[in-house]
């Protein structure tokens, strides 16, 4: 076919005016370009086939993972690979491309298990198998139901590295599906300079390379786990042509935004101030009623007959003299006489030339207000501008209800100016969003019930005296010990120790998958054994503890607490933690009757019955579990957040399962926090609403007061304390922070004895941070608090004193004193 034949050369012709070569079996060509968000395009450009740019591709983004610490989006077909670098200032070093041929299979091995492509190949095997069973015989399984089948079982395989159907699926992939031996064959010849590597920066996609980013747009385009913002970011981004070949037709009315169209309208609009400038807007925009220009404008104009008025619709409109003829023609408004014969000529298509500006002079419209405009049927006109594409129709404006028309390049100044708009809710956030956002996420004040706010803090070790202090309180209004109390009888909830004076809760049916928390060193006296072995035959109470041991109670006590702080034994009651002494036996005074009625009604450290834990964390912990409560917990997952609980094995630990649950579309990655890092995992909810939290200009900066150790409190753990604290603020016990709109305001020291101000002291943020804290003091039932020292000097000479004392503090010797 000669007109084939022609296409193929033209496209060869443009390719190389492009980048300077054409892709051959000798020649490799690297292109990088910018999309229309700014984000920097990596295509490697490759006659040799998908099977070996799928390991390629792989093995590329592993390199690049680890050289530029980004988790980058490739898409492989046989004509190339496509890499998406979001965030990234400059396109990576073109040497990352020239992989190591004796490590590009170990790179492949290391990235193929994570792969779409391994999970449906997983689950044609396991199908073979017989391992996804069917409901009757000859009956098809839903595809769906085989997907979520075969994710389940591909979760439990994992376990187990010699299981025979993942070993299968693997030697399939990599050598039935890639073809890793002509891989290397082409490293090396990249290597050995066999063939010819171009790189090449361009302004756009060049052809081929447009060809590929067709199959990116294919393959991201109902990726919907992504937050609203990005989702219409992305959907945005892409080329108007292929958003069509792919749909059918364009429905943009979701995608624009209508701060954006407004502020386009309003510059096609134009404004005039001079007669000059109102003739040029005249030449531009068309006709104009009498109430869409001012009239001392137009007077000059018209006597100079640079304007006449002409009837159209009905009605009477400005138009330039030029344009007379071709109203005439159009809409039949007579002209005046007199006018030169040049602006009396025929036009070929009057009409569809007045539609032209139309079109170009406001936004998407319909059709029955353009033949409201014209006073006459505008539609066969619309059809054959469309077909030229000289317009464009759609859904394009925000709460619209039909169809419109709009101009093509008025189209692209919507879609770059609601990008603008879209980038901007897509950057990440400040950090004092992140700070108003972890409280809401717990639910700080607004909880139901108990058990609510225990399933995000599940593992989690705290304090023993924070739990009931300030951790529940302040999730749950109207908390009473009793509740807790109910929970653990029932065996509902269990407590775990770790290290002294720190427990964790764990819902039981929970705590097998989460592991037991880092505790202290394993206590091995004899004593301690004896305990061991009494407690391993069934849970026991105190007195029959001591019976079965026969043990002293001043010795069995202290060896019971070790075991209970190393995470080894737990009780079913609550009431041995809030005990003063828990070391010490009760005294037993001296009364006259053994039988007496009269006993004591304090909580002692012997209440409850005592068992092991080793029955409740029964074989191995599940980090896919692990991973799920730390999102559940902290919305946004961070790798400093992480380390700041103690995680066994820090991030690194987590960060597989992470990226699982991001396949599985339960969580996804992004850069959401500034100055936190790229490997920032998230809930897709927690990202709405984190967004929603941004500091609004002009709004007051509400005070919230935390426990410092409080999960729920960011400073110290996902978010650095402010350089102003130094080492003077922490997660301890007994302290508190006071937020100011999210950002961390005042530190208050343990015993509050010390106020450590984590910005410039100014009386206005200081009054307010004052007596947010004296609330707090207040309703926590604190009988006296002394204040001595505030930023490292003594109260009474620092300027604070008077705002102490106006928030209600009493002035002592070298103190401000409390006593609510």
């Amino acid at each position: 076919d000669e007109r084939a034949a022609q296409n193929l050369l033209t496209f060869l012709r443009e390719q190389e005016a492009a980048t300077k070569a054409v892709p051959s079996d000798r020649t490799i060509v690297v292109e990088r370009f910018r999309d229309e968000i700014g984000d920097w395009r990596f295509c490697i450009l490759t006659p040799f086939g998908g099977r070996v740019h799928a390991p390629w591709a792989l093995a590329l983004g592993a390199r690049l993972r680890e050289s530029l610490g980004l988790e980058t989006q490739a898409i492989w077909s046989d004509d190339g690979i496509a890499i998406h670098l979001p965030e990234a200032d400059a396109p990576p070093p073109v040497d990352d491309v020239l992989l190591d041929p004796e490590t590009v299979e170990e790179l492949v091995v290391q990235e193929l298990g994570d792969t779409a492509l391994f999970g449906a190949r997983f689950r044609e095997n396991a199908g073979r198998a017989l391992l996804i069973s069917r409901r009757r015989p000859g009956e098809r399984t839903p595809l769906w139901q085989q997907r979520l089948k075969a994710q389940s079982l591909l979760q439990v395989a994992r376990r187990y590295p010699a299981f025979p159907v993942v070993l299968e699926t693997y030697r399939e992939c990599l050598q039935d599906v890639f073809d890793l031996p002509a891989l290397k064959r082409l490293l090396s010849g990249l290597r050995t300079r066999q063939i010819d590597l171009v790189d090449v920066e361009t302004p756009s996609a060049s052809p081929y390379a447009a060809s590929l980013l067709f199959d990116y747009v294919a393959n991201y385009m109902y990726e919907d786990d992504t937050p609203a913002a990005e989702r219409r970011a992305q959907a945005l981004s892409l080329d108007r042509d292929l958003l069509k070949e792919l749909l059918g037709q364009e429905e943009l009315r979701d995608l624009i935004d209508p701060g954006a169209l407004a502020d386009v309208e309003e510059r096609l609009r134009g404004e005039a101030r001079t007669p000059d400038e109102l003739h040029d807007l005249l030449r531009r925009r068309g006709d104009l009623r009498a109430d869409e220009y001012p009239e001392d404008l137009a007077e000059p104009l018209l006597v100079e007959r640079r304007a006449v008025v002409v009837r159209v619709a009905g009605e009477g409109r400005l138009i330039a003299a030029e344009d007379a003829g071709r109203y005439r023609d159009a809409v039949g408004a007579m002209p005046p006489g007199g006018l030169p014969e040049v602006f009396l000529e025929v036009d070929d298509a009057p009409l569809e030339s007045l539609l032209r500006r139309f079109a170009r002079s406001r936004g998407p419209f319909t059709t029955a207000e353009a033949s409201e405009r014209f006073g006459r049927d505008v539609e066969p006109s619309l059809r054959d501008l469309e077909r030229r594409d000289e317009l464009v129709r759609g859904e394009l404006r925000p709460g619209g209800t039909e169809r419109e028309w709009c101009d093509p390049e008025v189209l692209r100044r919507l879609r770059r100016a609601s990008l603008a708009a879209l980038r901007r809710e897509v950057e990440p956030v400040e950090q004092a969003a992140f700070g108003r956002f972890l409280p809401s996420w717990h639910g700080v004040g607004r909880r139901a019930s108990l058990r609510e706010a225990l399933v995000p803090l599940q593992g989690l070790a705290l304090p023993v005296s924070l739990w009931e202090s300030d951790v529940l309180p302040c999730r749950v209004p109207g908390y009473r010990p009793e509740q807790l109390d109910a929970l653990s009888a029932s065996g509902e909830v269990v407590w775990v120790g770790a290290g002294l004076d720190r427990v964790a809760l764990f819902f039981r049916e929970d705590a097998p998958a989460l592991g037991p928390p880092p505790a202290a060193d394993r206590p091995e006296r004899e004593v301690h054994e004896r305990l061991r072995a009494a407690l391993g035959r069934s849970a026991l109470f105190w007195f029959d503890l001591l019976a079965d041991t026969g043990l002293e109670a001043e010795e069995a006590l202290p060896a019971l607490w070790d075991l209970v702080w190393a995470g080894e034994v737990t009780n079913d009651a609550w009431a041995p933690l809030r005990a003063g002494r828990r070391y010490q036996i009760q005294s037993q005074r001296a009364r006259g009757r053994r039988f007496s009625r009269r006993r004591s009604s304090e909580s002692t450290a012997t209440q409850g019955r005592w068992s092991l834990t080793g029955r409740l964390f029964a074989g191995r912990p599940d980090r896919r579990a692990l991973a799920e409560v730390l999102l559940e917990r902290h919305g946004i997952v961070t790798r400093d957040a992480v380390r700041a609980e103690g995680v066994p094995g820090g991030f690194g630990a987590v960060y597989s399962e992470l990226r699982s649950l991001e396949t599985l579309g339960l969580c996804r990655r992004g850069y959401f926090v500034e100055s936190l890092g790229g490997a920032q995992f998230a809930l897709g909810g927690a990202v709405e609403r984190l967004r929603e939290l941004r500091p609004k200009e002009g709004e007051e900066a509400e005070p919230l007061v935390l426990a410092a150790a409080d999960a729920a409190q960011p400073y110290g753990a996902a978010l650095p304390w402010p350089k102003r604290a130094g080492a003077r603020a922490a997660r301890v016990a007994g302290a508190y922070v006071v937020l100011l709109g999210g950002e961390a305001a005042l530190f208050v020291e343990r015993g509050g004895r010390s106020l450590v101000p984590l910005r410039e002291p100014e009386d206005g943020w200081l009054r307010e941070a004052l007596s947010a804290f004296v609330e707090h003091v207040r309703m926590t039932g604190v009988k006296r608090l002394a204040v001595e020292r505030f930023d490292g000097e003594p109260v009474g000479e620092s300027e604070v004193m008077p705002l102490l004392l106006e928030a209600g503090f009493v002035a002592g010797p070298r103190r401000a004193v409390l006593r609510p």
